[in-house]
């Protein structure tokens, strides 16, 4: 699994004199602050006679840059209230797709430092950028070998010390692995292909993987998430699998992190079947497992003491079929919560309940546990807040402040969230209408045009996973819902779009010492 790797360079002056760079790459507001006085000088010039200097993205010929490469990429603006790192994102993804165009295949970079806080980790965003422009889908790699379509084989970074190049070196293995589970059609990624891909990913690290599936196992362990995957037992290769994985780090475990992960390898609907070509880009309906396995290698590559890890990942595909389920089922959950189905194109909470649930079990005998669910969850999700990750928190969880922590986190790299708040209602909106069941999945309605679409569904994953929610008196675990349908992909097309890897880079910011 190639990538193109960062290299830690003391200083622009000395990284020159390598002759390995064959192009230079400056990121920045100013480009008079370029701390090399020749190419300075001719940038200054070259500015008196090309408008573009400064306003866009450009290539230029220079002969005191490495390969005569010279590709400028401005910021822009970068002191207004609403400005974020991503100002140096942007214009860095544009700037390694000249940069491999002319033919360049190890980019140095400079970025111009900035005073303010919110740009304090501007190198390594521009870094991991520069990876998510350059990924091409696994596919592409396999038909067309990943030379032939990724090229690029290091990335310079100069100004960087070697722990922070191996930080985001890891940190892109992790986003790496989540693009390429999320990118990949149906077919090369049914439920235990992708199970094949996590056990491939993990082969001598020291994360455990487990695949579960034995049809009459899953039945008895995960009968929701069994529920959704009914249709597709008569097909051999798309019977579902369920993932877990394990990191135990050295030392005294001082913390546990659960992830439940949903990975809807297709979702046609089911029986409330996607229609209007909704049903394109479906194969992306697994972001969440994506994301989870992602933050897992980043794990596995950092070995972080004290730590651990563990994750539940459903691969399963919601078909349409003569044994679909359907709206109106009674369904009990692992945990003997009785759910009634609303619309079976509600699926992706039936699979993440089962799995939180046996994650419960696992908190109740962990060392300080936090519980997490990581989903494409939600139209409304995407919606209501466009390109972030929304984050929903339980009682315990607010306590500690953690969904404005993770945010604060994910500011500095790149890798926003918008804070949603749990409440009363949305507990009343899942509440059962008969005796006859104990929780509604939710309303026959697309989430999108609902009346907080987006978090309703944390609430019933609460109630169908059995978690306590007396945190008045500590009773329960910080659980944090984390939907990820708006902010799974760049620019929003989940047919075509790269998809992003969020939430790993801020994960792995926050809990492994980056932050």
């Amino acid at each position: 699994m190639a990538f193109p790797i960062p290299v830690a360079c003391a200083d622009l002056t000395s990284a020159l004199q390598n002759s390995k760079w064959d192009a230079l790459i400056v990121v920045a507001q100013d480009f008079s602050t370029i701390p090399h006085d020749g190419i300075k000088a001719s940038v200054i010039a070259a500015a008196k006679v090309d408008r573009r200097i400064g306003a866009e993205t450009v290539t230029l010929l220079n002969d005191k840059a490495p390969g005569q490469r010279l590709v400028l990429a401005p910021t822009g603006l970068l002191h207004r209230d609403y400005d974020d790192v991503r100002c140096f994102a942007d214009v860095a993804k544009q700037a390694i797709a000249q940069a491999k165009a002319s033919g360049a295949v190890n980019p140095l970079v400079w970025v111009q430092a900035h005073a303010d806080a919110r740009y304090q980790h501007a190198v390594e965003v521009v870094y991991l950028a520069m990876a998510q422009a350059l990924w091409q889908p696994l596919e592409g790699r396999e038909a067309r070998g990943e030379l032939a379509v990724e090229p690029v084989q290091t990335i310079g970074l100069v100004g960087v010390a070697d722990s922070v190049a191996a930080f985001v070196k890891a940190t892109e293995a992790g986003r790496r692995v989540a693009r390429d589970l999320c990118g990949t059609e149906p077919e090369r990624m049914t439920p235990r292909r992708f199970a094949d891909y996590c056990v491939e990913a993990f082969a001598s690290s020291k994360v455990r993987v487990d695949v579960e599936t034995d049809v009459d196992t899953l039945l008895a362990d995960y009968p929701l998430l069994m529920a959704v995957a009914r249709s597709s037992l008569m097909v051999e290769r798309h019977k579902p699998a369920v993932i877990r994985m394990e990191y135990v780090g050295e030392g005294e475990i001082t913390e546990t992190l659960l992830f439940a992960g949903k990975g809807l390898v297709y979702d046609t609907g089911g029986a409330d079947l996607k229609i209007n070509g909704a049903m394109a880009g479906m194969s992306r309906d697994k972001g969440g497992a994506a994301a989870v396995a992602g933050f897992m290698k980043t794990v596995a590559e950092l070995q972080p003491k004290g730590l651990r890890v563990v994750v539940e990942i459903g691969a399963v595909r919601n078909s349409i079929g003569s044994d679909a389920f359907v709206a109106d089922e009674i369904i009990t959950s692992h945990a003997g919560v009785r759910v009634r189905i609303g619309n079976t194109d509600a699926e992706g909470r039936l699979v993440l309940a089962d799995l939180l649930s046996h994650l419960r079990i696992d908190a109740a005998t962990a060392v300080n546990p936090t519980l997490f669910t990581v989903a494409t969850l939600t139209g409304h999700a995407a919606r209501a807040v466009g390109p972030y990750t929304a984050l929903v928190e339980n009682g315990a969880a607010k306590k500690q402040q953690l969904s404005a922590r993770l945010a604060a986190i994910g500011e500095l790299w790149a890798d926003p969230h918008e804070v949603s708040t749990s409440r009363r209602e949305d507990f009343a909106f899942i509440r059962p209408r008969t005796s006859a069941d104990d929780v509604l999945s939710c309303n026959n309605a697309p989430s999108s045009v609902t009346a907080r679409g987006h978090q309703f569904p944390m609430a019933f994953l609460v109630v169908a996973a059995g978690l306590k929610q007396d945190s008045a008196h500590n009773a329960g675990v910080p659980y944090l819902h984390l939907d990820i349908a708006g902010s799974g992909v760049d620019g929003g097309d989940w047919q075509h779009s790269k998809p992003s890897a969020a939430p790993v880079s801020s994960l792995a910011a926050f809990y492994l010492g980056q932050n």
